[in-house]
């Protein structure tokens, strides 16, 4: 058993910048970079804690009952609408995606029952070739940060990072059109990580406290211009795009709890669960209109749950062997799936980055031999005869199901083609159907988990709106389905049963979490009684695969250089204080500060918070008063306020400014100290901080362990933590504690030493074999 953290330089390096950045050019993850889209883009950290100062307290005192029942009213409205908005999106993703690849099977279809093979092969080349350039083109051009799932970067958002462009109009554009044309160009990619991400963005937009461009200035909007009611919409619309994706309300609840939020509490529960709840209420009601036949040919597939349902499930303690073996091996695949992801996205930033016509190329590249596998791949599985008691007709023909014609005779079917020549919504019900052991044959499931694991790997690094989700799905219920053949007789669970307990192992494997996808299968499959079963494998597979690697989405994560603080404490942090980890200049205002000096300061820093403190003639020593944050300061300096004489303001100066003054911008909104002119009068005149200070800004004693801070920090959503003295007699305020310095890279380049440390996280090491790859 080998440490997770290297002790070779080397290793170090590569921790230090975005894993899908160029490895030639040196950049520190931590310093107020990531990669965001394709791109390197500077990012700041969120303001959840409320500045407690004069101003805002005055503020709440005078607002009236009817105005907090407004902002109550307001949190239940946007909650509703989030729902009522991510349902509709996701009822019109389902319906493109199932409607546009159903066409076009249909006519690849025809051209086989035709025998025109090389031009059937030469539609559906060139049809996916089509809807694989879309969306490379309008994500590489429009929203590169559309890439991807968006699920680390709404993720690394709730945990207080904020990164450009992750929440724009256009980038909910991109994705929703990117993930239908992506999504049905038969790359092996979801379309769930994308609507997280989609319900993110229109919760953040929803958020913004209206525009004025667009001459939204209700003013109860106001109420939401701060970074923490942002923060739980988001949340609300991460859950609802989950429920959505798969119909699953209590799992799209429980997922964003257990692995998008950072911090939670119960009345975020009640709203998250609401909007979940509107999104399967209006979805069911889409899938009675669908039940009708008023949604074209293919118009229910994503919408319908996978029919495992079977009153007379049994099994015995004779099964539990197996369910404990399939759960450990999903574990060992779902490790390796994820180091081979990560390797493989390292392969692709040195394509990447060499420009926006590489990176389509490389989706162009993808499409087609995606297309020649899934094309020729039939051709070598043998033909089966019909079953006699097919529950639908066989061969299937001008339709999705389970027993595709493909090049076979009238009678027979290509069980291959029923798995790979369809949409990942079919195979998942092909594999997870009930009633159809002797459907599949060992090869052809061989086949098929191999070219899924592969697949899904070199498919979801190009440049288009790709999820993870329903890839891993399929790829776990064809291996659980390889384990049920193998069992035959010996077991008592049917091949769609294991298919399903297949299907939680990998997820459990790669993604790690345990209630929230236990319930999402629970709900997909609507079969409670497989839940002891489930609660087993997923519990073993995350156990497993936790001994090797992160889930997926924290890989990638730290791999594009999102500053995320985990909620565990590395074990070197018990042997750090607070003092080891501060670093300099400190830069502190005083409490009646000269403009000039403050404007130098703001322009010559990139800090966000400075330390306000009181020195003699205004206290009898230095005394610390609190924190104000470089917004503040700027719309101090906007409205001029300003005296010839260090004075205090008087009341009537304050009834200059107004609480919306201060309230948080929305997306893409960044004032600028660079955009405000002064005269040289006005740099030697005086401004009043103290009615703005942050006068109870949270503190920690120097002497206090980093791991200890870093609980602090991170539980509470704090941006800034002051570092004060152990001993009287020294500068009121040492320091300050940021997102920063609690990152492995800045940490452990202070101190070396702690690389050679014993106190490390342990873990075992793939075969240096695959690292040089």
């Amino acid at each position: 058993m080998a440490a997770a953290e290297s002790n070779g330089g080397a290793d170090m390096e590569s921790l230090s910048q975005p894993l899908l950045s160029s490895q030639r050019s040196f950049i520190n993850s931590t310093s107020q970079v990531a990669m965001v889209g394709a791109n390197v883009c500077p990012i700041e950290s969120l303001d959840y804690e409320i500045a407690e100062n004069d101003f805002f307290k005055q503020d709440w005192r005078t607002r009236r009952k009817v105005q907090i029942i407004q902002y109550i009213f307001m949190k239940w409205f946007l909650s509703f609408l989030i729902g009522v908005i991510v349902s509709l999106i996701g009822f019109f993703n389902n319906l493109a995606v199932e409607n546009i690849a159903g066409i076009k099977f249909v006519v690849t279809s025809n051209m086989m029952l035709a025998k025109r093979y090389w031009t059937a092969f030469l539609v559906f080349s060139v049809s996916n070739f089509v809807l694989t350039l879309f969306p490379a083109v309008i994500t590489s051009y429009i929203s590169p940060a559309a890439a991807g799932s968006g699920i680390p970067e709404v993720k690394a958002y709730l945990n207080g990072v904020d990164a450009p462009g992750i929440f724009s109009l256009r980038t909910l554009v991109v994705k929703i059109f990117g993930s239908i044309s992506a999504v049905s160009s038969s790359l092996f990619i979801g379309k769930a990580g994308p609507m997280v991400h989609t319900g993110a963005c229109i919760a953040s937009l929803l958020g913004q406290g209206g525009s004025k461009k667009y001459h939204l200035t209700w003013k109860w909007l106001r109420y939401f211009k701060n970074d923490r009611d942002r923060r739980d919409l988001i949340t609300s619309g991460s859950a609802a795009g989950i429920a959505a994706a798969f119909r699953a309300p209590v799992g799209g609840l429980l997922f964003a709890l257990e692995e998008m939020a950072s911090w939670w509490r119960s009345a975020l529960i009640w709203r998250a669960f609401f909007t979940t709840a509107v999104v399967a209420i209006i979805l069911r009601a889409f899938i009675d209109f669908c039940l009708s036949g008023k949604c074209g040919l293919f118009g229910k597939g994503g919408l319908i749950m996978y029919d495992v349902t079977s009153t007379d499930v049994m099994y015995h303690l004779s099964d539990v062997p197996t369910v404990l073996v399939l759960g450990f091996v999903g574990g060992l695949l779902g490790a390796s799936y994820n180091f081979l992801l990560a390797k493989v996205l390292r392969l692709y930033s040195l394509i990447n980055e060499k420009g926006a016509i590489n990176k389509i190329l490389l989706a162009c590249w993808i499409s087609i031999f995606t297309s020649c596998l899934l094309f020729g791949l039939p051709w070598f599985a043998s033909c089966k005869a019909c079953p006699a008691d097919a529950g639908e007709a066989c061969p299937t023909i001008g339709r999705s199901g389970n027993y595709k014609k493909f090049q076979c005779n009238y009678g027979e079917y290509n069980d291959l083609a029923s798995l790979i020549f369809n949409t990942n919504d079919d195979a998942i019900k092909n594999l997870f159907s009930k009633g159809t052991d002797s459907e599949f044959q060992w090869s052809s499931l061989v086949i098929f988990f191999t070219t899924c694991f592969f697949l899904s790997i070199v498919s979801y690094g190009v440049i288009v709106p790709a999820g993870l989700f329903v890839p891993v799905i399929v790829t776990g219920a064809s291996y659980g389905r390889l384990v049920g053949m193998l069992m035959g007789s010996h077991s008592n669970l049917n091949h769609g049963l294991f298919a399903v307990l297949g299907a939680a192992s990998f997820l459990g494997g790669t993604m790690r979490t345990t209630v929230s996808l236990c319930v999402i299968l629970l709900e997909l499959t609507n079969n409670l009684l497989l839940l002891p079963l489930m609660m087993v494998v997923l519990l073993i597979s995350k156990t497993v695969a936790d001994a090797f690697n992160d889930n997926i989405y924290d890989i990638i994560m730290k791999a594009k250089g999102f500053p995320y603080l985990e909620n565990h404490a590395e074990p070197y942090m018990r042997q750090l204080t607070v003092g080891d980890v501060v670093t300099g200049p400190l830069q502190t205002l005083n409490g009646i500060e000269k403009v000039g000096n403050i404007v130098h300061i703001l322009r010559n820093t990139r800090h966000n918070g400075f330390p306000v403190v009181n020195e003699p003639p205004l206290s009898i020593s230095p005394v610390l008063f609190g924190l104000i944050l470089r917004t503040h300061l700027i719309e101090l300096l906007k409205g001029r306020v300003f005296s010839p004489n260090p004075d205090y303001m008087d009341g009537d100066m304050l009834g200059q400014f107004s609480a919306n003054d201060f309230a948080k911008k929305g997306s893409g909104h960044v004032e600028s100290i660079d955009d405000i002119e002064f005269s040289e009068e006005e740099l030697e005149m005086y401004v009043d901080l103290h009615p703005f200070t942050n006068a109870s800004p949270y503190t920690v004693v120097e002497t206090m362990s980093l791991a200890k801070a870093l609980v602090l920090f991170r539980e509470v959503g704090l941006r800034h933590a002051l570092v004060i003295p152990k001993l009287s007699g020294r500068s009121p305020v040492v320091g300050i504690l940021t997102r920063h310095d609690f990152m492995p890279e800045h940490t452990l380049n202070l101190h070396p030493s702690l690389l050679r440390s014993r106190w490390k996280r342990l873990r075992f090491q793939f075969p240096s074999i695959f690292k040089s790859f």
